[in-house]
C-alpha cells in the first residue's frame, strides 16, 4: 500500500511474453458481481491468454451474464456445470483441466484483480524460474472500502524462497487466489483441490502445493482484492463462523494438511502447520467465543480439546506466548471457563487481564489451574518489556462546550515487569479506519498503587468528518507506554466502565456532533463520529425503523 492507505499498483516490466496465463473465475449465484471479476481479469492485458469462467450450476442468471460477456470477449470461455458441486474445489479443478496456457491463476466471482497483478506475478515466476509466485492480498470491507493487508509480513519485499521448509512463515498464507502457478508443476505432482462440498479447500490445496517443495517467488505488489460483504445473503466461509460446523470443517482441513505434509516426509512443515494453527486459527476463534451460545461454546471446547490432545509439549512451546497459554487452559479445563479473559489474551495485541496468580515456580493462569504456567513473563529468557501483554483500561466521559472526551487510562502492573520498566508517559494514537493520518497526543502517567493512570482529553472536533452530513468516521484507539527501561509498550485499550452510548453534542463548527464510543469485537475502545443535523436525522430514522421491526 502507499502512504494514503490505498493498494499500490504492481510494478509491471516493459516487456513480457504474451498469452502465458489462464485465469480461472468460479461463481455460483453471483450475477451481481461476476462481470466485474471477469472484466478485471480480461483487463490484465496480453499476458492473459484466456479467462475461463466456471458457472457452478447457478440459478440466478449468472450463466447468462457470462454468455453475454463471452459474446463480446473472444478470450472468455464459459463452462456451465449442470450440477452444483457444493464447494469451490470442483469448479476450480474444472478450470485447470480446461486451461491451455502454461500458468494459471484463480479468481472468485465477487473479487477483482488490480491492474497489472498478473504481469507482476508472471515476471517474478519467469525471472526466478519459480513454479509459484505470490503477492499481497488486500481484504476490502464493503461498502466502507476499509482495506486490510493479508499476511503483510510475507510480502514486504521481493524474495525467492528455494523451499517452504526454509521459510515456514509461508504456511500462514493459505489463500490460493493471490498466487500464480505453473500448470505443469500442478499436474506433475497431482496438486488439486478436494472435490465436492469441502469447506476450507484452499488449506488442503496449499498443503499439497507446499509439500511438493516448490521454489516460491514473492512480490510486494497488491495482486488480489478480496471483497468482504458482511451483509451478503450468503456469507463467505471465512465470515460464516457462528455455526460449530464451520470450526469442525476448519479442524478437518487443518488435520488433512498435517497428514499431507507427513505423507510427503515433510515433518518440519507438519510441525510448522500445527504451530500456525495455535498462533492464528485458535486465537481467531476464541476471540469470538464469549459472544457464542452456550451450546456452541461447549461443542467448540470439546472439539478443540480433542485436537490439542495430540500436541506434544514442544509444539505448544513453539507457539507464541498468548497462543500456548490459551491452548494449555483449554487442555486443563474440562468445560469452558474464563472466556472473556481468554478472548482478551487472543486479541492482537494481546492483553492479560487480572487477577495475576502465582504458582510454585512463577506466574500461572489461575489459583485453581496451577499447572498452566505463563512461561516467558518473568525470569531468565523472559520476553522484553515491549512484548508484554499489558492491559490498559479506558473509561471515556463526554464533555460539552466545546465537545471533548476525557479518557481515564489505567495501566495494570504485570508481575512486577511494568514497574521494572518504569513507565512515565502515555502516547495516545487515534487511527481512522478508512485511512488518513493518525492523530497523536501525550500525557504523563501517575503511579496509583499497582497501576499507572492518566486523564488526557480529546478535542472531538478534530475527529469529525470534514463537512456536514458526510457520514460517520470511526477511530480506533491505541496507546504507547513510554518507559525508562525497555523501550515502549504498544497496545490497544480495553473499553471499561459506563458511557458507551451515543450522544449528540453541540458544535460551533459542525452544528451537531454525534459521538458513539463503543467496544469493538475484541473489547477495544473505538469512537464513531458523525457531523451535522442531516446525519442526526438519518441515524434517528434508522433507529425508528429498527424499533418498528422489533
Amino acid at each position: 500500500m502507499n502512504e494514503s492507505g490505498t493498494p499500490a499498483r504492481p510494478h509491471v516490466p516493459d516487456t513480457l511474453p504474451t498469452g502465458l496465463v489462464s485465469v480461472v473465475v468460479i461463481g455460483f449465484d453471483d450475477a451481481a458481481h461476476i462481470a466485474a471479476a471477469v472484466c478485471s481479469a480480461l483487463a490484465q492485458g496480453t499476458v492473459v491468454a484466456e479467462v475461463i469462467a466456471v458457472d457452478d450450476a447457478s440459478t440466478d442468471g449468472t450463466g447468462a451474464v457470462l454468455d453475454r460477456l463471452a459474446a463480446r470477449h473472444p478470450r472468455l470461455r464459459v463452462i456451465h456445470r449442470t450440477v452444483n458441486s457444493g464447494g469451490c474445489g470442483t469448479p476450480r479443478n474444472d478450470g485447470v483441466r480446461a486451461a491451455g496456457a502454461p500458468y494459471v491463476m484463480f479468481l472468485d466471482s465477487d473479487d477483482v484483480l488490480p491492474q497489472g497483478a498478473v504481469a507482476a506475478l508472471l515476471a517474478a515466476a519467469l525471472r526466478h524460474d519459480a513454479p509459484v509466485a505470490a503477492g499481497l492480498c488486500v481484504r476490502r470491507e464493503l461498502p466502507q472500502r476499509l482495506d486490510t493487508r493479508w499476511q503483510p509480513g510475507l510480502y514486504r519485499t521481493a524474495a525467492l524462497h528455494d523451499s517452504p521448509e526454509l521459510h515456514p512463515a509461508l504456511l500462514h498464507d493459505t489463500l490460493c487466489v493471490n498466487k500464480l502457478y505453473d500448470r505443469r508443476f500442478l499436474t506433475e505432482y497431482g496438486i488439486a483441490f478436494p472435490e465436492g462440498p469441502y469447506p476450507y479447500e484452499d488449506f488442503v490445496f496449499s498443503a499439497r502445493l507446499l509439500a511438493a517443495g516448490p521454489r516460491i517467488a514473492t512480490v510486494p505488489d497488491t495482486v488480489y482484492v478480496w471483497h468482504v460483504r458482511r451483509g451478503a445473503r450468503r456469507p463467505s466461509i471465512s465470515l460464516d463462523r457462528d455455526r460449530i460446523g464451520n470450526w469442525q470443517s476448519r479442524l478437518r482441513a487443518h488435520r488433512r494438511g498435517v497428514e499431507i505434509y507427513r505423507a510427503a516426509g515433510r515433518e518440519p512443515l507438519a510441525r510448522a502447520a500445527r504451530v500456525k494453527f495455535l498462533d492464528h486459527d485458535l486465537r481467531m476463534y476464541i476471540r469470538e467465543l464469549p459472544a457464542r451460545s452456550d451450546g456452541y461454546r461447549h461443542a467448540w471446547w470439546r472439539a478443540t480439546r480433542d485436537c490439542l490432545a495430540g500436541y506434544a509439549e514442544a509444539e505448544l512451546a513453539a507457539a507464541r506466548a498468548p497462543a500456548r497459554w490459551i491452548a494449555r487452559v483449554v487442555l486443563a479445563a474440562a468445560a469452558p471457563r474464563d472466556l472473556d479473559r481468554l478472548a482478551q489474551l487472543a486479541a492482537r495485541p494481546a492483553r492479560l487481564l487480572p487477577p495475576y496468580a502465582h504458582g510454585p515456580v512463577g506466574p500461572v493462569w489461575a489459583d485453581d489451574l496451577p499447572a498452566v504456567a505463563l512461561d516467558g513473563l518473568v525470569g531468565p529468557g523472559a520476553a522484553p518489556a515491549r512484548r508484554l501483554p499489558v492491559t490498559v483500561d479506558a473509561t471515556l466521559r463526554l464533555l460539552t462546550g466545546p465537545p471533548r472526551a476525557e479518557l481515564h487510562l489505567r495501566a495494570h502492573e504485570l508481575y512486577g515487569r511494568l514497574a521494572a520498566a518504569r513507565p512515565h508517559t502515555v502516547d495516545v494514537e487515534l487511527r481512522p479506519r478508512d485511512g488518513g493520518p493518525t492523530l497523536e497526543f501525550s500525557a504523563r502517567l501517575t503511579a496509583e498503587g499497582p497501576s499507572w493512570t492518566a486523564r488526557p482529553r480529546i478535542d472531538l472536533g478534530l475527529l469529525a468528518t470534514p463537512g456536514s452530513g458526510r457520514g460517520p468516521c470511526t477511530w480506533d484507539l491505541r496507546v504507547r507506554l513510554r518507559c525508562t527501561h525497555g523501550g515502549a509498550i504498544r497496545t490497544a485499550v480495553r473499553a471499561t466502565g459506563g458511557g458507551l452510548r451515543r450522544r449528540a453534542l453541540p458544535s460551533a463548527r459542525h452544528g451537531v456532533l454525534l459521538v458513539r464510543p463503543y467496544a469493538s469485537a475484541s473489547g477495544s475502545l473505538a469512537l464513531r463520529i458523525a457531523t451535522g443535523v442531516r446525519s442526526a436525522l438519518l441515524i434517528a430514522a434508522r433507529r425508528l425503523r429498527r424499533n418498528q421491526r422489533n
